[in-house]
């Protein structure tokens, strides 16, 4: 397999890649079979965004701290770990994102998932849309995110959230330090439902919509959901795919 290498800013990254370059070889972007990323889970979201339209498979090693969506950084037998790698496909979330006062939406991808986020001491107020139906007049908390399956153990984990299986077809909708209702713990979702935040009190209230790494400040309204027509491949050593991944990660003390 042809292979194109990209590393994170770090110095350790970058010697990676070029001692994997220089041992095996390397090709372009347009022309390899997959690209290797080299870093953490932060190079992987980074590689994921800025290659999609590549439609190519991305096999990661964990050159950083986290590397959940990376496998262990071995510079042996790389054509080999490659020919052996299992897939797993990964859908994002489309998040269109009204500013107050704008009539054009700020429109970005989430491969882990979409957070609304309050941006001064004042709590945020938020109604909460599920497919049209209004589910939530109001929730009084410091924010609100949207999961993918993939993104479960990120964010959402760390706010209480649900682990979803990596094949589960569901989302998670979790609240962040909600205020009221105070035992609301949030919902799980099918894959293809749409979620729509409306900010109440936008200007005594003001919050931010991030998507990944992009994000929009002030926002009035945020539609999210399922980008099924966009398909991302994640190469994972044989026996250590994302599932197997996940479903450790329920089991870790």
């Amino acid at each position: 397999m042809k292979a194109a290498f990209v590393a994170s800013a770090t110095e350790q990254a970058r010697q990676a890649r070029d001692r994997l370059a220089a041992r095996y070889g390397e090709t372009s972007l347009d022309e390899a079979d997959v690209i290797v990323a080299l870093g953490g889970d932060g190079a992987m979201l980074d590689t994921l965004h800025r290659h999609m339209a590549l439609d190519k498979p991305i096999y990661g090693m964990n050159c950083g701290s986290v590397g959940f969506l990376m496998n262990e950084y071995q510079e042996e037998d790389l054509p080999g770990r490659l020919e052996r790698a299992q897939a797993s496909v990964l859908h994002p979330l489309r998040m269109r994102a009204w500013r107050r006062g704008s009539a054009e939406p700020f429109t970005a991808l989430a491969v882990n998932e979409v957070s609304l986020l309050r941006e001064s001491r004042q709590a945020a107020k938020l109604r909460i849309f599920v497919d049209g139906a209004e589910r939530l007049p109001e929730l009084i908390c410091d924010g609100a995110l949207v999961s993918t399956p993939a993104g479960s153990t990120a964010y959402n984990f760390s706010a209480h959230g649900p682990i979803l299986p990596i094949g589960a077809a569901l989302l998670a909708l979790t609240p962040i330090s909600a205020f009221r209702p105070r035992r609301w713990r949030g919902a799980v979702l099918p894959e293809r439902a749409e979620v729509v935040f409306e900010v109440l009190e936008v200007e005594k209230r003001p919050v931010s919509a991030v998507a990944d790494m992009a994000e929009v400040r002030d926002v009035a309204r945020v539609e999210i959901r399922s980008a099924q027509e966009v398909t991302l491949r994640l190469l994972f050593d044989d026996g250590h795919g994302l599932d197997e991944r996940i479903l450790r990660e329920q089991f870790a003390p």
